[in-house]
């Protein structure tokens, strides 16, 4: 396997299993077993967590090949997720050489932490509103798995409730154009933070403000919900800026 500029620590990463929180947020909704999980999906959440939590860090070149021997998933499904994670901007197609997870680059974030603010206030306040009873319970689990990793400090566990809450407030909230523009955003935010939070974050302090997002949409609290994602992201920006200057 090859991977050019940087080489990755692990090549076999702690993956998304059938059944993790990604793939039971389907069945948790509606409430039964529901359909097993799409290998492109399943190729998708591995590769995407694998990009986020730097197990593949930023610069690297991998080929198809690679990552399907690391993931232990067909090429169809890789190149299919390859596509989608390249429409978010998390890895860059570069043709007759592979893919290359691309450089974190500090002042666009802070001009995507602009938009991500209205869009994802309007979304929460949306999902406190619309949210399902079986959806309101999710939002609950959330918020304990929340608390719980700011608790013990687990990143892993928190980035992974984070992606379940980020697709759950976009089903919810009903709404397909805030969630067209939220899914480009999503991906390099918690990439960003992952790639500084050690640096400047306060992980306990990150975790219970995304708690409290999630209890008030469970609650169907429209107001606590703007008001608690307005918190979140002040924490955001602030550690974003710190991060900017330190970096300078």
């Amino acid at each position: 396997m090859t991977i050019t500029k940087k080489t990755l620590v692990n090549t076999n990463p702690k993956a998304v299993k059938p059944g993790g929180k990604s793939t039971r947020l389907a069945s948790s909704v509606s409430g039964m077993a529901g359909p097993k999980p799409k290998l492109t999906d399943l190729a998708y959440e591995q590769l995407e967590e694998a990009i986020i939590t730097l197990r593949i860090p930023p610069g690297s070149v991998i080929s198809e090949l690679t990552l399907s021997e690391m993931f232990n998933i067909g090429r169809t499904p890789i190149r299919e997720a390859i596509q989608r994670l390249a429409r978010e901007h998390l890895l860059l197609v570069l043709p007759q050489r592979g893919v290359m997870v691309p450089e974190v680059d500090l002042k666009k974030q802070l001009k995507l932490l602009e938009t991500r603010r209205e869009v994802e206030r309007l979304i929460c306040k949306s999902a406190a509103r619309r949210a399902t009873p079986a959806e309101r319970e999710i939002f609950a689990r959330l918020h304990d798995e929340f608390m719980h990793a700011s608790s013990t400090n687990d990143d892993v566990a928190f980035m992974r409730s984070d992606r379940e809450f980020n697709d759950l407030s976009l089903i919810a909230a009903r709404n397909e154009f805030s969630e067209g523009a939220m899914r480009l955003m999503h991906d390099l935010s918690r990439r960003f933070w992952y790639f500084h939070y050690k640096q400047a974050a306060d992980f306990p302090e990150v975790a219970r403000l995304h708690a409290n997002v999630a209890g008030a949409i469970a609650r169907g609290n429209v107001a606590a919900a703007g008001e608690g994602l307005d918190r979140l992201l002040d924490n955001i920006e602030i550690f974003a800026k710190a991060t900017l200057t330190s970096d300078m």
